[in-house]
C-alpha cells in the first residue's frame, strides 16, 4: 500500500483528473482520458474501455504501453474486437467473461492471477498472450454507472506494476481510487453522451424544417442541404490559409459546429414563402402557366387572319407575311416567358408592341392581346420574379432572422442568427435585410454569402433555370466580386484553393465542369 504522503497525492491527481473529464467536449478524447487516468491512477501497463450498447459491451479504448498497443481515442486506428454479449444465445447470462460479469453483477472483480482463476473464460487472453509473448497477470473490472444506477461502461486494467516494473497484484487503495474515478467517469461520460443526444435531437429538428421546406418545394430542399456543405468547404479552406489577410484566421471544433448549424437553418424562413412563389417556373406561371392562354389568342389572331384572306381582305403575301409575324411573336414570348440572366431594351419594347394587338375574346369584346399585369411580367428583366413576388421571397431572410433571435441560443451557439441572417447581405451595404457592409459583417457570414450565390448559379433543380458551368459560374461571381457583392478576399481563396472543384466533385453533374476546355 502507498504510504499516506503518496496516497494523498493520488487523491489530490483524482480531483485534476475530475475536473478535466468535466471540461472535455469529444466523446473519444473523454473516453481515452478516462482510461489512461485509471491506469496513471493503479500505475497498470494495460487497460480497456467498454461501453455496453444493445445488450453488447464494445471495445472503445485499448492500450498496452509494453507492447506498443494502441486503439480508438487519438491513435487513429479503431478497435476492431468483436463485441462481447451480456447474455448467451440461450438467454443466460455471460458470467464466464469477467467484463460482463461485472455489468451483470455490477461488482468490481480484482484478480491477482487471472491463470490460476478457473471461475472465467480466459482463453482469448491466453492465445492473445501465446502471439505476443505477452504475460497477462492481474486484472481490476470496474463498472461504470451513470446517475440512474445503470452500468454504461467498464473498466478493465491488466497488470499493476510496482517501483521496479515487476507485476504485482492491484491493492485495495488502488481499487478504491479507480472505483472512485469510474464513478467521475460515468458522470462525465453521462453528461457528454445526454449532449451529444440534444445535439442530434436539435439537427433532427433543423432537419424536419428542411424537411417540411422540401415536401413544399422540391426546388429549395437541395439548397438547404448544399449551401451549408459548400459553406464549410470554403470557412476550411480560409482557416487552412497561411496567406492573405485571413492567414491569422482560425476556426476550432465549436466555431466549426456554430457555422454548421447556421448554414443548416439560413433559409428556414421561407417555410412562410407561398409555393407559388417559390415554385414560378416561368414569368406567367401562377396555378399554372398562362403562357397557354396567350397561345390560345394567337390561335384566334390566326383563325381571324384565315377567315380575312377567305374574305379577300388581304392578299395572299399580306397573309403570309402577318402569318410569319404572328409565329415569331408568339416564340418570342414563349421565350420571353422562361426567364433569364438578363432582357433587353428591344425585347422589352417588343412586348409592349405585343401587348397592344387587339384580339377578340370569348365574349365577342374587342380588347388589348396582353393584360397589364401580363405585359409586366413578361417585362421581367431577370429570373421570373416580379417586384411584388420578389419584395415576397426576399421576406424570407426577415422571417429566418426573427425565428432565429427568438430561440434562447446557448454561448457556443450565440452567433447562428448573425451568421444565417447576412448571407444576402452586399459588402457595399447595398443587400438586405439590414443593408450591412463588408465591415459589419463576420467571416463565416460573409463566407456564406458566397456558397449561398455559387450554389443558386450551379444548381440543377431550380424550375427557371439549368445549373450553370463552373466556368459561367465563376466569372459571374468575378463581376460581383468588383462590384463589391461579395468579399473579395474570400472569393480569391475559393477560387485559389480550387474550393468550387471539390464542391463539383460531390454535387454538380460532371458535364457543368467545363474547366479543362475554359480554364479559370
Amino acid at each position: 500500500m502507498p504510504n499516506n504522503g503518496h496516497f494523498l497525492h493520488l487523491l489530490d491527481r483524482l480531483n485534476q483528473i475530475g475536473v478535466s473529464l468535466s471540461r472535455e467536449k469529444d466523446l473519444g478524447r473523454l473516453l481515452e482520458t478516462i482510461l489512461l487516468a485509471a491506469k496513471e491512477l493503479a500505475n497498470a501497463d494495460a487497460g480497456t474501455l467498454y461501453l455496453v450498447e444493445d445488450g453488447m459491451l464494445r471495445f472503445e479504448i485499448l492500450r498496452t504501453d509494453s507492447l506498443g498497443i494502441a486503439f480508438g481515442g487519438t491513435s487513429g486506428k479503431a478497435p476492431t474486437f468483436t463485441p462481447i454479449p451480456l447474455c448467451l444465445k440461450d438467454g443466460s447470462p455471460n458470467d464466464d467473461m469477467v467484463v460482463a460479469c461485472a455489468v451483470i453483477n455490477d461488482r468490481t472483480i480484482n484478480l491477482d492471477d487471472a491463470y490460476d482463476i478457473g471461475a472465467y473464460d480466459f482463453s482469448g487472453t491466453r492465445l492473445f498472450d501465446e502471439k505476443t509473448g505477452y504475460r497477462s497477470k492481474s486484472f481490476l473490472t470496474v463498472p461504470m454507472k451513470n446517475h440512474e444506477n445503470e452500468v454504461i461502461g467498464v473498466l478493465q486494467l491488466i497488470n499493476a506494476l510496482d517501483d521496479d516494473g515487476n507485476i504485482v497484484p492491484f491493492s485495495a487503495a488502488s481499487q478504491q481510487l479507480v472505483e472512485s474515478l469510474a464513478s467521475q467517469a460515468a458522470i462525465a461520460l453521462t453528461n457528454r453522451q445526454l449532449i451529444e443526444q440534444l445535439e442530434k435531437l436539435f439537427e433532427s429538428l433543423i432537419q424536419l424544417i428542411n424537411t417540411a421546406i422540401d415536401d413544399k418545394s422540391p426546388y429549395t430542399g437541395g439548397h438547404c442541404e448544399r449551401v451549408p456543405e459548400l459553406t464549410m468547404m470554403l470557412a476550411e479552406a480560409v482557416d487552412a490559409a497561411d496567406y492573405g489577410p485571413f492567414k491569422d484566421f482560425c476556426m476550432d471544433a465549436a466555431d466549426r459546429y456554430e457555422l454548421k448549424i447556421a448554414g443548416l437553418l439560413h433559409d428556414c424562413g421561407k417555410i412562410t414563402t407561398p409555393v407559388h412563389v417559390v415554385d414560378k417556373a416561368s414569368k406567367l406561371q401562377t396555378l399554372f402557366d398562362r403562357i397557354e392562354l396567350i397561345d390560345t389568342r394567337f390561335e384566334v389572331l390566326q383563325r381571324d387572319l384565315e377567315i380575312a384572306l377567305l374574305r379577300r381582305q388581304i392578299d395572299e403575301a399580306g397573309y403570309q407575311q402577318q402569318q410569319q409575324q404572328l409565329v415569331s411573336d408568339r416564340q418570342f414570348l414563349r421565350q420571353a416567358n422562361l426567364g433569364g440572366e438578363f432582357m433587353s431594351a428591344q425585347d422589352v419594347a417588343r412586348v409592349r408592341q405585343i401587348a397592344a394587338y387587339r384580339w377578340r375574346n370569348p365574349v365577342g369584346e374587342t380588347c388589348s392581346f396582353l393584360s397589364q399585369e401580363e405585359a409586366d411580367n413578361l417585362c421581367i428583366a431577370r429570373g421570373t420574379l416580379n417586384e411584388q413576388e420578389r419584395a415576397i421571397i426576399n421576406h424570407h431572410i426577415d422571417v429566418t432572422i426573427q425565428m432565429l433571435e427568438a430561440l434562447p441560443w446557448p454561448r457556443h451557439l450565440q452567433h447562428v442568427p448573425e451568421y444565417a441572417g447576412g448571407h444576402h447581405e452586399r459588402m457595399d451595404g447595398k443587400g438586405y435585410p439590414r443593408h450591412l457592409t463588408r465591415e459589419q459583417m463576420s467571416v463565416p457570414a460573409r463566407v456564406m454569402a458566397i456558397a449561398d450565390i455559387f450554389e443558386a448559379l450551379t444548381a440543377s433543380d431550380r424550375p427557371y433555370k439549368p445549373g450553370k458551368p463552373l466556368s459561367e459560374a465563376l466569372a459571374i461571381l468575378r463581376r460581383m466580386k468588383q462590384d463589391q457583392h461579395i468579399d473579395p478576399d474570400l472569393f480569391d481563396i475559393f477560387e485559389r484553393e480550387k474550393v468550387y472543384l471539390r464542391y463539383a466533385e460531390r454535387f454538380l453533374d460532371p458535364s457543368q465542369n467545363d474547366l479543362d476546355s475554359n480554364p479559370a
